[in-house]
């Protein structure tokens, strides 16, 4: 995260605090109040708006931080992504500071064509056929 990005996220975080702290106070001002005036008829005071205002304003603003402090988001279609790798390795995959992005694992269908019951089978045959066929006339 940049200094940018945190410092939008802490001012978010600060007025959500200062939101819920004006709800407790709500909250408690308003039993008390209650309290003392038990034989009248009193109504449960709902919650003010700009209290209500300031909270939604508070997340919207931490949400904007942490989206500001998001890496670049990859291609969502596969072929994309590992034609990128395919063609420039992990020189495409630099973060803002130059190093290479911590998940980067390399292509993601080097093991597809690594594992071994993912051999030709019948091209294998045939080559030990041929193989078998020269060392008879030999």
């Amino acid at each position: 995260m940049t200094w940018t990005s945190r410092a939008v996220t802490l001012a978010g975080l600060v007025f959500l605090a200062h939101s819920c702290y004006s709800a407790q106070e709500h909250f408690a001002l308003s039993s008390a109040l209650s309290k003392r005036a038990a034989s009248q008829q009193h109504s449960e005071a709902s919650m003010p708006i700009d209290i209500r205002i300031e909270a939604v304003v508070a997340t919207l603003i931490i949400c904007l931080g942490l989206v500001l402090g998001s890496q670049t988001l990859r291609p969502v279609q596969w072929n994309v992504w590992a034609g990128k790798i395919e063609r420039e390795g992990p020189a495409g995959f630099v973060d803002g500071s130059g190093q290479v992005e911590r998940d980067y694992r390399g292509s993601p269908f080097g093991v597809l064509e690594s594992r071994p019951g993912f051999v030709d089978i019948r091209k294998q045959r045939r080559d030990f056929a041929k193989w078998a066929k020269g060392n008879k006339e030999g």
